[in-house]
């Protein structure tokens, strides 16, 4: 272990009314996904006065990466933060509360950012100490398919890149705990749109229609068996209807109804089998029943697929955070993070910090109008981040 990446907890200390200053700055002046303008250019303005080697901007669009050339030759890493809110009205009575209407950092990118700023003033700093280059990569667009991560690696972010590590703040988790593991941690997220057509008419005479809201509840209840009966029972599946419209009048059988709904899977073959399966019951069941019906299929991220070696040096890393009581094995979750693209790329990590605390606000979930954080949880983050890029380069 460098000397370097054992004083980045106290030199992270130095820094934290710094790093919840920029959070907070963050937090009060949100920008939804693909309308980041501000925020990047803030970003991209404080990695120029540390001093890094290379800041571009509109990287992929609306993203930020920045390159540190540390004091010896080496490897290259690269860490990753996102900066995207989402379209929820803030209700927290906090001085710091959203002061864009309808719009809130409800899922923590903001303090992912700051976390990575503060970690990147103080690398910045000591860059003779670094043997190889950090590249630091602040992502538009996590929120919103098709995301910014694809575009971003397109535009060359991670071009010369031998590995890169991550973090996301998590609510559910009490701050002082980190969760790690290897292989798929997050799922595929696909969505769907299933458009029914039947023939409407009069609710008193069923027989002269064809009902399409009974058509979409028979299909709602029929691509249940994609998980209960043509998934094996030991992987994961989940197919949820989120939306069902039909109908306008109590006693109108409606003509057509539309559904929305997501597919969630680890395994690239059962997302396969999981779209044909939904393909064919959605058309089967509205030909039985006389109607018909066309399904519109949109695949999102792919799972998050945590290399093992990666893994295992941020697992050591958090061990020497937070200590081995508190670094736990991550369960995979059906959640989707478009950080998987890095992925795809080159080997890394996907690492889980908590972020929960009730004592201070922190206990709603993501995506939730009254969301907040420990914002100690941001220095858990950004010290397990920097050891982790050290610990690479240094083996």
């Amino acid at each position: 272990m460098s000397t370097l990446a054992a004083r980045l907890g106290a030199l992270l200390q130095e820094q934290e009314q710094q790093i919840v200053e920029w959070r907070r700055h963050f937090h009060q002046y949100p920008e939804l996904s693909f309308h980041e303008e501000k925020t990047p250019a803030m970003v991209a303005e404080l990695l120029r006065q540390f001093g890094f080697d290379d800041v571009r901007e509109k990287v992929g669009g609306r993203g930020v990466v920045g390159t540190l050339k540390g004091g010896q030759p080496g490897k290259t890493v690269a860490l990753r933060a996102d900066f995207d809110a989402l379209p929820i009205q803030d209700l927290k009575e906090v001085p710091y509360k959203s002061k864009v209407p309808g719009v809130m950092h409800a899922c923590g990118h903001d303090a992912h950012t700051s976390g990575l700023l503060g970690l990147a003033k103080i690398l910045a700093h000591h860059r003779e100490e670094i043997k190889g280059t950090i590249v630091f990569v602040f992502q538009h667009a996590e929120e919103e398919n098709p995301g910014g991560a694809i575009a971003m690696v397109e535009d060359s972010a991670l071009d010369g890149v031998d590995a890169i590590f991550g973090a996301h703040l998590w609510s559910s988790l009490p701050a002082g705990k980190v969760e790690i593991a290897a292989g798929p941690i997050m799922a595929n997220t696909d969505d769907f749109t299933i458009e029914i057509k039947g023939k409407g008419g009069h609710g008193a005479v069923p027989q002269e229609t064809v009902d399409s809201i009974v058509i979409g509840a028979q299909i709602v209840n029929n691509i249940q068996t994609i998980a209960s009966r043509n998934v094996d029972p030991l992987e994961s599946v989940v197919v949820t209807v989120g939306t069902f419209h039909a109908g306008d009048n109590f006693n109108v059988i409606a003509s057509t109804c539309k559904m929305t709904g997501t597919l969630r899977s680890f395994l690239p073959e059962i997302r396969d089998l999981g779209e044909r399966r939904l393909r064919e019951i959605v058309e089967a069941t509205a030909a039985m029943m006389g109607g018909s019906a066309v399904l519109e299929y949109d695949r999102g991220y792919p799972a998050v697929d945590n290399t093992e070696a990666e893994a295992e040096i941020v697992r050591q890393a958090a061990l020497q955070v937070v200590g081995e009581e508190n670094v736990l094995k991550m369960k995979p979750t059906m959640g989707g993070e478009d950080f998987s693209y890095y992925l795809q790329k080159v080997p890394g990590a996907y690492v889980f910090v908590g972020a929960g605390n009730p004592d201070k606000g922190a206990e709603y979930p993501h995506h939730h109008p009254m969301f907040d954080i420990d914002e100690k949880a941001m220095l858990i983050s950004a010290e397990v981040l920097g050891r982790s890029a050290l610990s690479f380069l240094e083996n």
